[in-house]
């Protein structure tokens, strides 16, 4: 990447920040992680309370690179062909046609993903790791660029099932919308006549751009000095005795991509320290098991992954850069 495209990458990812942020209000912060998932070809999760615009961000992102987008209600009684679809025999043409299911798009929202059977959680497995389904035998394609954004309740927990640790694993990183601050409250009230869904924003991008946009951020250089600080970090999470399953190397991988996206979001063609400290807690926390003892005495991941930030020594600028 040169400074010029890195320079185009910035501006066009604030335009497309700015955008959704008219339909999600003072929350910045996790729009721009959702865009840097997308770029950097990853899932988001997200662990918040209900009503706080899950569907809405999901259908704007969709809107502003003029995507595809579909919801899905996870419940226990929810069957693996649901998501994925189904072959239906056609008795006058002989064959089995396949009827895709909702994960056909481009960005789907996987609601509530941990009320639904590890079975049904499970079909969503190959398709956001490889990008397609397997029906029958025969494999499917989903479209490019594809995005699950998976939502769970951080409360209820009566009825759902956990999410294994595999699956855990294959979303990029972990975050939470929140409520809105008072001033956006007032400004979501004042449009209360309008039903969210009736909400759209212009398109500002195509897909064809998110594509080249997310090949683009590849192309960031990463010094060596920072492999070896995420490497570090990683080993860092594996060691500490409040753990008892550290970050995989799918983790490790996973940082220094969204490291790429996030810097050539901020207008750099490389990455430097300050990119992989904003991004550990989102990229890894989620990704750790913590030891039953330690989740007693109210120890969390986030704050383990602070300690290991402080204890941790970045690379100087003269190294990174």
């Amino acid at each position: 990447m040169t400074p010029e495209q890195a320079a185009w990458f910035s501006e066009t990812f604030a335009r497309l920040v700015a955008n959704v942020e008219k339909v999600l209000l003072g929350k910045t912060a996790v729009i721009r992680l959702g865009f840097v998932a997308l770029f950097s070809e990853g899932h988001l999760l997200l662990e918040d309370f209900p009503g706080t615009g899950k569907t809405s961000f999901a259908r704007a992102m969709a809107q502003s690179v003029r995507g595809t987008s579909n919801r899905v209600q996870f419940t226990p009684d929810l069957l693996p062909g649901d998501i994925t679809g189904v072959s239906i025999y056609d008795q006058r043409s002989g064959a089995f046609d396949f009827h895709r299911g909702p994960v056909f798009a481009n960005i789907v929202l996987a609601d509530e993903i941990n009320r639904a059977s590890p079975k049904t959680q499970a079909a969503l497995l190959e398709v956001m790791e490889e990008g397609r389904v397997t029906v029958d035998g025969v494999t499917h394609p989903v479209s490019a660029p594809f995005m699950v954004i998976a939502t769970q309740n951080p409360i209820e927990q009566a009825g759902t099932y956990r999410l294994p640790e595999a699956q855990l694993d294959r979303f990029l990183m972990k975050a939470s919308i929140g409520y809105p601050d008072h001033a956006s409250t007032l400004r979501i009230l004042e449009g209360a006549g309008t039903k969210a869904h009736d909400v759209t924003v212009p398109e500002i991008v195509t897909s064809e751009v998110v594509i080249d946009m997310a090949g683009l951020a590849r192309t960031v250089h990463v010094d060596p000095s920072i492999n070896d600080y995420v490497s570090r970090l990683v080993d860092a999470t594996r060691s500490t005795t409040e753990v008892r399953l550290g970050a995989s190397v799918r983790g490790a991988l996973a940082l220094v991509r969204a490291a790429k996206t996030f810097a050539a979001a901020n207008g750099r063609h490389y990455v430097v320290p300050d990119d992989i400290k904003m991004l550990v807690e989102p990229v890894l926390a989620h990704r750790l098991v913590l030891d039953a003892e330690a989740e007693f005495d109210g120890v969390t991941a986030s704050s383990i992954i602070s300690q290991i930030l402080i204890e941790t020594p970045p690379p100087t600028d003269r190294q990174a850069v």
